[in-house]
This record gives C-alpha cells, structure tokens and sequence, in this order.
C-alpha cells in the first residue's frame, strides 16, 4: 500500500519524534528520492543539499559503489555476533590504516559517533584509573549519557542532573571570533590552551582532554595554528590523554583525511562517524595507539554491544574509503574550499548581518549579528529552549522555496556541501543564501 504525502506526515508527526525541538507545529516534509548534491520532495521539487544532510552526506546520493556493497554484503552476510570475525571487519581495519593518523592502530565499531564517544570516555577512564574529562563550552559529542555530558552547548541542560554522567568539567573554546577571554588573536598567546594546562593542575585525575579539532555545529571554529599543539604538549605533561572527536570533520570535510592533520597532531584516541559511508549506514569507530590497546590485553575491556562491528555497516565504509581515493575528494575540497571561501566572503563585503565567516575545505560557517560593533547575536541558547521564533530558520525557509537547503544552528549557517559539489552547485547555493541575507539585513542595529 503506498500512503499518499498527508498520511506520511500525519503518521510520523503522532507516532515519531523530532528531533531537538518543541513537538508542536513540526510539520517534516516528505522526501521521497536524493540523488547527487540534490533531494526530492514529494511534489517533485529539487532541492540543493548544502549541509550534506547532517554534515554526513560527503559522497552526495546515491553512489553506486557503496549502494552495491551494502547489497551484496546482505546476501553474504547480513549479520554476525561481535564475537566472531568475517570478511569485512578485517578488511575495514587494513584500510584505516592507511587513512586514519599513524599510531592509531586498534579500532572499536560502533553505529554512531554518539556511541563512538562514550567507547573513548570509557576507555580513557579505563587505561589512566583516572575519572575526568575536560570538554570545551562550544562542542556537541552526541546525545547518549557519557557523550551528552562532555557536550557543552544547550542541548546538555535539559537532561542535568539526570541522564548524564558526573566528572566533566569544561574549558574556554578557542574562538577567535568570540575570545572567552576578550583578547586578540595573536597577542593572547592562546590563553585558551593554558588554561587547560592551569584546569589540570588544579582539578586532579584528569583522564582526558576531548575536543572537536575543528568545532562542528556550535560555528565551525577553526584554531589558532599554536592551539592543538600546544593542547597535545600539555597532555603529554600532565599525563593527561587527548581525544579529538573527528566525528564531522573527519573523512576529507577539511581538505585533509582528519583535521588534526592541518596541525600535525596525533591524539591517543580518535573518534568519527557520519562520513566513514558517506551516511549510507550507521557506523562509528574509536580509535587508539598501540600503547592503550596493549593495556586491554591484561586488563578487562569492560564495553561492547551487540551491533558492534556489523558487517552491514563495515561494507560500506570500505567503498566509501575506496571513493575518496578514486574521486580525489580530498585534494578536491581543499580546491573546492577555497572557491567556497572567496564566494562566501563576498556575501561578507555586502552584508551587514554578516559578522564572520570561517571555515577550511568544505567546512564554512556565515555567522550573523546584529551589530558588526558589538558582535550581538540574533539568537542564543535560551531564545531555542524557550521556543523563540528564529530569524534564521526564516531564513532557511526561504532558501528552501529557492530549492536549497542550509542548516542553522542558533545564529549561524554551516555550509558543508557533499565533496562531489561542483562550482556551479556552490554558486547555486550561495546564491541562495545571498538572497536571503536581505531579509537579516533589515534588522541589522544601525
């Protein structure tokens, strides 16, 4: 029986939730084929998929290797108890590394990042016998109890006390933009590092620092270039671990395999998700260095579950790493970037709404203000959590009758378009996003 688009959404908006979001008025449109850099709705309508979904979508829709993977995977074999091996496990595992940063050599599957970050939480605990983690306040590491602790943003406080887990504590962002500290970039001598350094010290049985070495959704904040190195001298001081969540900036969003690699950084543990299959299957992967794998093998691994390592989400990963290498995605977004880069800056020069854009590779960010003088944002955390009508979502919804998509979150745009873009697709976009600016334009403090 095919239900017509009325029911679709009838039946999802009673019987499922949504995500992030007050329930009522949520009204999800029904997508019914993607393909490419685009989706279709319904009635046929095309849409330009600017933020690769979820920041997820890197290879575009619909490619025909990973497709053919899962396939033949399901009519091999579709599933297997992680307590037994197959094809597929060891395959992905020879091949990451090559990929992922030499030293990391032991990998633990899950099906998300969420997942992949209570594994890290865990086993750093594990390994040092010590309990606290430091997180940044701009981060989001997942929605699950470990993973939503370390998470600094609004979508942590819902769920304190209950639903979360005790020994997080929280570090200044390295916000060049937005300094914690009211400095100027280069003459803070990157206070945000230190400050870790003095947190340590002063905290005790530090397990882990856990970072996103390019920030995701909370505003694709980019480092200063001292930033992760100095963080990783610091942990090696202190006897401290240090995780980078590469969970949205991994798999070539940068211009680089993970981003750590723009600062020659290499964390004891990394996660990532999201493109490992270009979002064609739920996988996630925890990585760690010989050293902490060697540890596990006199001590208990107390962690698994029974989805871990499912071949139906390996096969896919191993075409997907295949992909990037055929396509040159990497090299490409780090080209690619650079048009974006200049396109976006452009909006900058025109707009007064716009007070920065950032970004590296494919991963950008257009950060919108009331004043350019005073940095004053058009929407904060407790305007969402209120259910405040949002300028930006005004403004997505304009750009989705002009046929694109872009996600916001609170008071900025994160443009991260699947790796295959082409200049015409990201003119298309920004094009999109040039027009609605208008409509910020007007409530622009003068």
């Amino acid at each position: 029986m095919v239900l017509k688009t009325e029911e679709v959404v009838q039946l999802t908006v009673k019987h499922t939730y949504g995500t992030w979001r007050f329930q009522r008025g949520w009204k999800p449109l029904h997508i019914v084929d993607a393909e490419g850099c685009y989706f279709y709705d319904a009635n046929g309508k095309r849409y330009l998929d600017f933020s690769s979904q979820l920041m997820c979508s890197s290879l575009g829709h619909k490619n025909k290797a990973v497709i053919d993977a899962i396939c033949k995977q399901a009519r091999k074999l579709p599933y297997i108890s992680p307590v037994f091996t197959c094809d597929v496990r060891a395959e992905l595992s020879k091949l990451l590394l090559k990929v992922f940063p030499k030293g990391l050599e032991k990998f633990f599957y899950t099906t998300s990042g969420t997942e992949a970050n209570e594994a890290a939480i865990k086993i750093a605990r594990l390994y040092t016998g010590k309990y606290k983690i430091i997180s940044r306040y701009r981060s989001y590491h997942g929605s699950t109890a470990g993973s939503i602790a370390a998470t600094g943003d609004l979508r942590r406080w819902p769920v304190e006390p209950m639903g979360k887990i005790d020994g997080v504590i929280f570090a200044p962002d390295a916000d060049t933009y937005r300094c914690p500290f009211g400095l100027d970039y280069p003459d803070c001598a990157i206070a945000c590092a230190e400050y870790i350094d003095y947190m340590i010290k002063h905290e005790n049985n530090v397990a882990a620092i856990i970072v996103e070495p390019v920030v995701g959704t909370n505003g694709v904040l980019i480092p200063p270039k001292e930033y992760l190195p100095m963080v990783r001298e610091i942990a090696d001081k202190n006897g401290v671990l240090l995780i980078a969540d590469e969970i949205m900036s991994g798999w070539g969003r940068t211009g680089e395999w993970f981003a750590v690699n723009h600062w020659k950084v290499k964390p004891d543990i990394l996660t990532t998700a999201k493109g490992i299959t270009g979002a064609y299957a739920p996988l996630g992967v925890t990585a760690t260095t010989r050293e902490i794998a060697d540890y596990f093998e006199d001590h208990y691994f107390a962690h698994g579950h029974t989805y871990e390592a499912h071949p139906l989400t390996l096969a896919p990963a191993i075409a997907a790493v295949k992909e990037y290498e055929r396509l040159d995605l990497i090299n490409g977004a780090k080209k690619k970037g650079e048009y974006l880069g200049k396109r976006l800056e452009e909006l900058k020069e025109k707009h007064e709404s716009v007070g920065d854009v950032r970004g590296l590779g494919l991963f950008w960010a257009v950060e919108l203000v009331k004043s350019r003088k005073t940095k004053e944002p058009f929407y904060e955390s407790k305007d969402k959590l209120a259910g405040k009508p949002s300028l930006l979502d005004k403004m997505a919804s304009e750009m989705m009758r002009d046929g694109v998509y872009l996600m916001n979150w609170l008071s900025h745009f994160v443009i991260a378009p699947p790796l295959i873009i082409t200049e015409a697709e990201m003119d298309e976009g920004v094009d999109a996003l040039d027009q609605s600016l208008n409509i910020a334009d007007k409530e622009v403090k003068r």
